[in-house]
This record gives structure tokens, sequence and C-alpha cells, in this order.
């Protein structure tokens, strides 16, 4: 496993962990027992954003790489979890003073500390996930030498999602809402507006979107209250939709238990991860997953540091590199419509469909 540090432990003892003479409690240590990896003495560091690394979405896919570096490449692989944004920039400069050969920041919300740790620090590499550095104020993007952006076209998977939902909803509403108000999660929105969209031009049907209406919608405010997630499913249900895709990391368990008081005829869309390998206890909810896939990302970034290969610079994961993705479809999905979300999938990756709502 990973190694972890508690996030307080490391605020008290940071002084102490460049010397080599503070361990936490909480330390395990990491695998040693690599399958012939030539990673040895490569230490990958992840600091997880608020949502923890046990999310079962979001940090736990991204960590799920870093596992996988582990066994497979024989690297060491530690973990920072981060419990508030005031985090975000002593578990950065804790990796940098602990000379970890590559940094993982996981999440848009670590954009700026990843962004000033960079800065200062030109010489230590960062891989960063869910982020393409971008000044709004210049209006440009932004690049750095030794910072690796790992980004993700998610509204290309959550269109396929969105037109699977306005193809198997009985109530002819379906319903979306996100943690917080922050592209990587209105992406995933747009998207699942647009393919809705595409169905209804389509099939001359009307299905309404509640949640979203592509510059406006329903937050919870937060990555982690569980209790807020299921609320606001059951808020969407109240209204009559009854397939549902929080946007929200682990508020979406949430979203589970409210669809599971509602008795039935209520489906979710998981995000991130599968849902049945993440949720498995819940899996007939699911009535498909958009799936970022941060773990291959993050191993071959880890990759290409064992490899002396490592560049800074944009990386994109779309359904043409399997970078983003909806797992195979169940049997119970109509033939027809299974066959039309294919199609989808073949035109968004050729160029010739947009996935942008109107």
């Amino acid at each position: 496993m990973s190694r972890r540090f508690a996030p307080l432990a490391v605020l008290v003892c940071a002084a102490a962990l460049v010397a080599g003479a503070c361990a936490s409690e909480d330390e395990e240590d990491s695998s040693s027992s690599s399958d012939g990896g030539d990673g040895g003495g490569v230490v990958a560091c992840q600091v997880t954003d608020t949502g923890g690394v046990d999310d079962r979405s979001f940090n736990q896919t991204a960590n799920d790489g870093l596992v996988r570096a582990e066994d497979e490449l024989g690297v060491e692989g530690k973990v920072l979890e981060s419990s508030s944004e005031a985090d975000f920039e002593p578990n950065l400069k804790a990796f940098v003073d602990q000379d970890c050969d590559l940094i993982i920041p996981v999440g848009f919300l670590l954009d700026q500390a990843t962004q000033d740790s960079a800065s200062a620090n030109p010489d230590q590499s960062y891989a960063i996930v869910d982020v393409d550095f971008f000044d709004t104020e210049a209006e440009e993007d932004v690049s750095y030498d030794n910072v690796k952006e790992l980004s993700f076209a998610t509204d290309e998977a959550a269109f396929l999602a969105g037109y699977l939902a306005a193809g198997t909803t009985e109530s002819g509403k379906v319903g979306t809402f996100g943690g917080i108000n922050i592209p990587t999660v209105t992406i995933f929105m747009d998207g699942f507006l647009a393919g809705v969209q595409q169905y209804n031009a389509d099939n001359g049907t009307e299905v309404v979107v509640l949640g979203w209406d592509g510059s406006d919608g329903l937050f919870t405010g937060d990555f982690t209250d569980q209790d807020k997630g299921k609320q606001t499913t059951k808020s969407l249900i109240d209204e009559g939709a009854d397939v549902v895709m929080p946007v929200a990391g682990p508020v979406g368990l949430g979203s589970v238990e409210a669809a599971n008081e509602a008795g039935g005829g209520v489906k979710l869309i998981w995000v991130d991860t599968d849902g049945c390998l993440s949720v498995p206890d819940s899996c007939d909810l699911f009535l498909t997953s958009v799936q970022k896939k941060m773990d291959v990302a993050v191993f071959d970034a880890i990759q290409s540091v064992v490899d002396d290969e490592f560049e800074g610079g944009l990386y994109t994961g779309t359904l043409e590199n399997d970078g983003v993705g909806i797992p195979e479809l169940s049997d119970d999905i109509d033939p027809a419509l299974a066959e039309k979300v294919e199609e989808y999938r073949q035109a968004i990756i050729d160029g010739s469909q947009d996935v942008s709502p109107s």
C-alpha cells in the first residue's frame, strides 16, 4: 500500500521530516514486493484534495495509479491526505522537502498551490491530476517545464451517459448536481446536458434536465458531506427525476442512500470510476458510469520518471485514447439505444459530433 501521513502530523513534523527524524503513527511501509520493476529508488508522492484517498471515486482512482506503480515498477509511494484547502501548501512543501522524484497533486482545487510550488522549485517534477493551467486574466494557457498537466475530456463520456439517460427515463426528467462549481465538475454536467439535448433532437422528445442548465445549477458546496448529497438527490427525485448523476466524489454516496430509500425506479450515473467496482453493493442502481481514467495517466507519469523521460506539458484523456469512457452497457439496455450510443461514441472520436450543450 502507499505510504500515508496524517495531515496534522505533517504540520507538526514538517521540519523534522527534512532530516528524516519524524514518523507518523499512520505511516505504513511502502510495498517492497516489486514484480521485477525498474523503479527502485524512485519516490512518487501524492497529495489528495479534501475528498480523501478512500473516497471510492476521484482520489481513489488517482491513488490506484500510484499503487499500480508500486506493484509493477517497484517505486516507493507516499500519500498525504488534505482535510482542507489549508493543507495543500504544507503538504506540497513537505514532499518537496523529502526530495520526492515526482509530486502528484490530485484535483483542480490544488491548481494555484501547485503553480506556486512549481514556480518556487523548478527542479522538482509534478504531475497534477485534472488540471489544465489557464490564466483567466490574460486568457491564455499556462505551462511549466516541470509540471505535467493531466486533464480529461469527461464531457465526451458524459455526453454518452446523458444520451443513455434520456433514452431510459420513464418520467421524462433526469437530474445532475455537483460538489463545487468548478470547471472539472461542470464539464461532466455540460456533456450530460448535451447528450440529453441530442436525444431530444433525434427523437422529438422533451426530456428535461434538472440541476444544470449549461450555466447554473445545483451544488452541495463540498466533496465530503454525504448528507448534503442525499438531500440534494432526494430533492431531484421529488421533482420527478428517475436518473441522477452526482458529480461530487464521496458526496455521491449520499445519492446511493437516497436512491435506495426511493424504493426502486431511480437509477444513478457514477463518475470518475466504474460504480460497480467502487460501490459494488449498489451496482444494481447504476445505469452507467462516466469514467475518468486517472489511474492510467498517473501510472504513465510515474513510468516516465522511472524511464527518465518526464516532460512537462498537457495530456488530455479522450474517448479516442481511452482516457475517458463508459463501461460496456448491460444487456438490459435496449439494443437500438445501445447502438445509437456506440454511433455517437464513434462520431465524437472522428470529430463529427459536438459535445457542448446548446
